[in-house]
């Protein structure tokens, strides 16, 4: 059965309404040469959110959940309703600058190997931002809760977490792509599937990444779309609650991928070390004036929120 658009380009929203209102105009403004369709799914936002979409937007299939369904969900409930050769999962803290998608798409059909694959992201003041990491083992996972890039940003142990010698001008497989914008070949979630519901928002990314690689399909970063990303503006707004659900779903990828192991043993060590890890965020919160949830290398500065 042939698919009369080329993408499907999948938003689910919570609270950020004024962030949605620019990124969906940012895709009518820069989308052209392919047919495409916009899918909602506004989760429940007090904000307003689905009013605005549904006044200025008509256009846009809105998806207005009754309670809160969380992003892993709503994403999953638009791949079931697209009807494109390709989705993209595009948060709603982005901005198009340029026809980003008209290129992603002409690079999956020119890659055809490729089982999803994500663009370069940009800070707001147009520094890339690291959106590539590695699958890397314990040792260093550990380093990473106690911070250690930041007291030594040149280790190589952290590096290769956080990939900072990634070379950003050039398409490569990768690990890992974060799910800002991820663009999936339809055959993809159809054949490999779709996010795991075990997570409701953290490690989803991870966790599918990891599936994929662990079922021979590879994920590629391409440079031939530039995407601005603001981000983590809805898990930033109840910052605490958003560590703990952070650390709970660590626990739960290790323990359903086992990724660091597969005896009891080792699985309780993880559980351990993690709520360890979880304390120390905690405490970092409390007493640090940077009250983001994501402060890795590359990551977004403090800036423009939703309220803005």
């Amino acid at each position: 059965m042939e698919n009369p658009l080329d993408l499907t380009i999948i938003i689910p929203s919570y609270n950020t309404r004024h962030l949605l209102r620019d990124c969906i105009s940012s895709i009518y403004e820069h989308t052209r040469d392919i047919a495409f369709e916009i899918i909602c799914v506004d989760d429940h936002s007090p904000d307003g959110s689905a009013d605005m979409v549904a006044e200025s937007f008509p256009e846009v299939t809105l998806v207005r959940n009754q309670s809160n369904q969380f992003y892993v969900r709503n994403n999953n409930l638009g791949m079931r309703m697209s009807r494109a050769r390709y989705a993209c999962l595009l948060n709603s803290d982005t901005l198009l600058i340029s026809n980003a998608f008209q290129a992603l798409v002409k690079f999956m059909d020119e890659n055809p190997q490729a089982a999803a694959c994500g663009p370069k992201l940009l800070n707001p003041d147009r520094s890339v931002q690291h959106c590539i990491r590695c699958f890397s083992g314990p040792a260093t996972m550990a380093l990473q809760a106690l911070n250690w890039h930041k007291l030594f940003p040149r280790s190589r142990l952290t590096d290769r977490y956080y990939a900072t010698g990634f070379d950003y001008s050039k398409a490569q497989p990768v690990d890992s792509i974060g799910t800002t914008a991820y663009i999936l070949r339809r055959s993809t979630w159809e054949n490999a599937g779709l996010l795991d519901e075990r997570f409701r928002l953290f490690v989803s990314d991870l966790a599918y990444n990891f599936m994929l690689k662990q079922k021979g399909h590879p994920v590629y970063y391409t440079p031939c779309a530039e995407i601005v990303h603001f981000g983590s503006q809805s898990v930033n707004q109840k910052a605490r609650t958003s560590l703990r659900e952070l650390h709970d779903a660590l626990i739960v990828f290790n323990e359903a991928y086992n990724y660091f192991g597969r005896s009891r043993a080792s699985k309780l060590l993880v559980r351990m070390a993690v709520r360890a890890r979880d304390f120390f965020k905690r405490a970092e919160h409390s007493l640090s004036s940077d009250k983001r949830v994501i402060k890795g290398p590359g990551a977004p500065p403090k800036a423009r929120t939703s309220a803005s």
